[in-house]
C-alpha cells in the first residue's frame, strides 16, 4: 500500500512520475559517482594539522615545511630582504647568553595562538632597548630559542613623555595607555583627582595597574617598541605632582585660561629630552588643582576652542608634542 503524504510530494505539480526504464541507474547516481570521485581525489591532510581527517598523514609534515620556509626567510634576510617575524617581550633575567627563556603567557601565545614551530625566527625585545633575533628550539612549558643576532631599537622617540593622567572611568584608562604607548610615551603615571569618580581601594589599585601594563606591554609589540613604559599604582595628585621633575618642562592640560600648546612650544629652545603632561579625568581638573600645579611651577596649556573627551585630549597632546619635539612624522632629531 503507497503511502499518500510520499506520493503527495513526488507528484507535485508536474503530474505523476514516471516508472523508471528497466537496467536505466536509480535516479541520482551520476551525482553520487561525482562526489566519490571528488572525494577521492581531494588532497589529505596532516594528522599533527588541526582536523586532519581520513587518509591524513599523506602530506609532507608541517614541521618540514616550516623548517625550509625558516632557512629561506633566514637567507632573505641575510640579503636584506623585508623580513618581519613575531615580535615578543622577556625580561632580562630570561636571557642567559645566546639561550633565551619565555615565559608562560609568551609560550602559550607562540604554540596556541601563532602556532609556531621549532626552528621559527621571532624578535624578543628585552623591554630596555634591545631586540633580539631568536631561532624557537623547543615549545614545552616555556618556550627556548637561540639568539642569532642582535640590534637596538629604532622605535623609541628622542622626547621622553611622562604622562600623568587622571584615572577615569570605565576602560578608557586603557585606551589612553594603549594609544599613549604607541605614541611613544616613556611613562604613564595614574592620579586619583577630586573628580575621579572609581574609588578602590589599594590592593584593588595594584590590580589594576597590573591590568594596564599589560595592555602596555601588548601596545608595545604591536608598535615594534622594544621598551614597554611603565605604568605606576595610581597615587593622590598632589603626590604626583609633587615628585614630577622640576628640571623638565611640566605642561598641564586645562579648557580654562590656559595659553595655546603652539605657544607653550616655542619658548622650549633648545629642544628638550624629557617632558611631563598632565591630563585630568572627565569633568577635567579642579580650580583648586590647578592652582596646585601652577604654585609647584606647571605651565598650564591649552589644545585650542573644542573640549576633548580624557581619553582624547591625551593621545592628541602627545602626537603633538612627539611631531614638534620628537620623531612623529618621520622626522630624524639629532640631540
Amino acid at each position: 500500500m503507497q503511502r499518500r503524504g510520499r506520493a503527495r510530494h513526488r507528484t507535485g505539480r508536474a503530474g505523476p512520475r514516471q516508472p523508471a526504464l528497466r537496467g536505466s541507474p536509480p535516479p541520482g547516481a551520476a551525482l553520487r559517482r561525482a562526489r566519490r570521485a571528488w572525494r577521492r581525489a581531494r588532497p589529505r591532510r596532516d594528522p599533527r594539522h588541526r582536523g586532519g581527517g581520513r587518509g591524513a598523514g599523506r602530506l609532507r609534515p608541517r614541521v618540514q615545511e616550516r623548517r625550509r620556509d625558516v632557512d629561506r626567510r633566514l637567507d632573505d634576510a641575510g640579503a636584506g630582504a623585508d623580513v618581519r617575524p613575531r615580535r615578543f617581550t622577556v625580561s632580562p633575567e630570561r636571557i642567559a647568553g645566546d639561550r633565551v627563556t619565555f615565559d608562560r603567557e609568551e609560550t602559550r601565545h607562540i604554540a596556541s595562538v601563532l602556532r609556531l614551530v621549532p626552528g621559527d625566527v621571532v624578535v624578543a625585545g628585552d623591554g630596555r632597548g634591545h631586540d633580539y633575533t631568536v631561532r624557537l628550539e623547543s615549545l614545552g612549558e616555556t618556550a627556548t630559542g637561540t639568539i642569532v643576532a642582535t640590534a637596538g631599537t629604532r622605535a623609541e622617540a628622542p622626547l621622553a613623555v611622562t604622562l600623568v593622567q587622571g584615572v577615569p572611568k570605565g576602560d578608557r584608562m586603557e585606551t589612553i595607555v594603549r594609544a599613549a604607548t604607541e605614541l611613544g610615551v616613556a611613562r604613564i603615571a595614574p592620579a586619583i583627582t577630586e573628580r575621579t569618580v572609581v574609588r578602590l581601594e589599594p590592593g584593588r589599585w595594584r590590580d589594576r595597574a597590573r591590568r594596564w601594563q599589560r595592555v602596555a606591554k601588548e601596545s608595545a609589540k604591536q608598535c615594534g617598541r622594544s621598551i614597554v613604559p611603565d605604568v605606576d599604582v595610581p597615587r593622590p595628585l598632589a603626590d604626583v605632582l609633587a615628585d614630577a621633575d622640576a628640571t623638565a618642562p611640566r605642561l598641564c592640560l586645562w579648557e580654562g585660561d590656559g595659553s595655546p600648546l603652539a605657544d607653550a612650544l616655542a619658548t622650549l629652545v633648545p629642544p628638550p629630552r624629557s617632558l611631563t603632561l598632565l591630563v585630568g579625568p572627565e569633568g577635567g581638573l579642579a580650580r583648586a588643582e590647578v592652582d596646585v600645579a601652577i604654585g609647584l611651577g606647571w605651565k598650564v596649556v591649552s589644545l585650542g576652542p573644542r573640549i576633548l573627551r580624557t581619553e582624547t585630549a591625551g593621545p592628541a597632546a602627545i602626537a603633538i608634542l612627539q611631531f614638534a619635539l620628537g620623531d612623529l612624522g618621520g622626522r630624524t632629531t639629532s640631540r
